[in-house]
């Protein structure tokens, strides 16, 4: 019988085995299909990029899609919903804390119980997520950094996103997959201690942050590399439903902390940074990494004030208990709900339809930012420089556990 192994090498069998879009036979005599990942650092995780280029001029790409196998939603139809906290957690593992706030307000809206929250719970889990924001978008920038040659940039946003790591461990006793988060309150309470330390940290962290501006954003290099390069026009951003920081840098002051106003936000004094296009074009690579350092600062100021509430308005109390409205048993009326959340890397939002019969999710749908802003890169490397294409891919920010989910 004749053997039909797909890996044994033929020319048919090479195609059947590399899905690409583009195909050798098709191509013009200055035409090439060059393939960028996965094992390229700057791909961080399973993505290939099919890149169709002219010379050095790229003219398509398409992102292919790795399989991290994560499978969120299909666990979510088969899990009670307070065990699905957990797989949350998985999605954008750089920033779990920011997942499992907006999945847990999804679940008690549904409950109905999302008034009824304590405020130093609330405090507490917008200090987690800011803290959480810091620690994503520290690795965003030093990554981002390493992908177009520097270095030192990625070793200071190491050193001071250890601290944050620390911080969150001690907290929830996990150092990136914390659940601590739950519907209806927390895990525990913060640890003795924790606010004073917090207050260190940020003490430690508001002059290096003055040395992180002048070793990237105004760094000659580093602006030579990233300025005019990738521009993301705000009505293309707008057209493909672009959000977070990369919306933000094309110019408009779009964050659902103020939108929505969720938790408790509207309490908080702080800005939403855009992008002025200061060192080229509007929206371009620089702005992207620019907003984000300035919602670094944002977010310093956040967690003061959080902070600052813990220690005085809503300070710790013995009888105070995080679980006090942590439900036995979840069992949602029928209904459909959408819920969202600003995570470090744009909108994350949750659309759930329960039946009212049963304590696990009929559906459970993610809208991840990472996905919806990856869908945007042919548009901003078409045309560009083949160079440009480590730059462009790397400012947009992605974690592969939220496009493969």
């Amino acid at each position: 019988m004749e053997s039909k192994i797909q890996y044994q090498y033929s020319p048919e069998n090479l195609v059947k085995s590399e899905p690409n879009k583009f195909k050798q036979e098709n191509l013009q005599s200055d035409e090439l299909v060059i393939n960028l990942g996965p094992q390229h650092p700057s791909t961080h995780g399973v993505l290939r990029l099919e890149v169709l280029t002219d010379n050095e001029i790229i003219k398509e790409v398409i992102p292919h899609l790795g399989y991290l196998h994560r499978c969120f939603e299909k666990h979510a139809e088969s899990l009670p919903y307070n065990q699905i906290i957990p797989y949350v957690d998985r999605m954008d593992y750089l920033a779990a804390m920011n997942s499992e706030h907006a999945y847990a307000m999804g679940v008690e809206k549904m409950l109905g119980i999302a008034d009824q929250i304590p405020k130093r719970v609330e405090y507490i889990r917008v200090l987690v997520a800011e803290l959480n924001r810091l620690a994503s978008h520290f690795v965003a920038i030093g990554t981002y950094a390493m992908d177009i040659g520097a270095f030192t940039p990625f070793f200071w946003m190491m050193r001071d996103r250890e601290h944050i790591q620390r911080l969150l461990e001690w907290a929830s006793g996990a150092r990136m997959l914390y659940n601590y988060i739950w519907v209806g309150g927390l895990y525990y309470d913060l640890p003795v201690g924790f606010e004073d330390r917090c207050t260190d940290f940020i003490n430690y962290l508001k002059p290096k942050l003055k040395e992180l501006e002048t070793v990237v954003t105004d760094n000659k290099i580093f602006i030579d590399r990233t300025a005019n390069v990738g521009v993301l026009p705000l009505n293309l951003a707008i057209n493909y439903g672009v959000t977070g920081p990369m919306l933000r840098a094309s110019g408009l002051k779009f964050d659902l902390r103020k939108v929505d106003g969720y938790s408790v936000y509207p309490e908080l004094d702080f800005d939403i940074p855009i992008g002025e296009g200061k060192m080229g074009s509007k929206g371009d690579c620089w702005d992207r990494t620019y907003v984000r350092v300035l919602e670094v600062h944002e977010s310093v100021k956040i967690i003061e004030q959080c902070l600052e509430k813990l220690k005085t308005d809503y300070k710790r109390d013995k009888e105070f208990d995080p679980q006090a409205l942590v439900p036995k048993k979840i069992r949602p009326k029928a209904q459909d709900l959408y819920v969202r959340a600003e995570n470090p890397k744009g909108e994350l939002g949750f659309f759930f339809r329960a039946d009212g019969k049963s304590d696990i999710p009929f559906r459970c749908k993610a809208r991840s930012c990472c996905f919806v802003n990856l869908s945007v890169i042919n548009e901003l490397a078409k045309g560009g420089m083949i160079a440009d294409l480590v730059a462009i891919l790397g400012s947009i920010d992605i974690v592969l556990g939220e496009v493969d989910r």
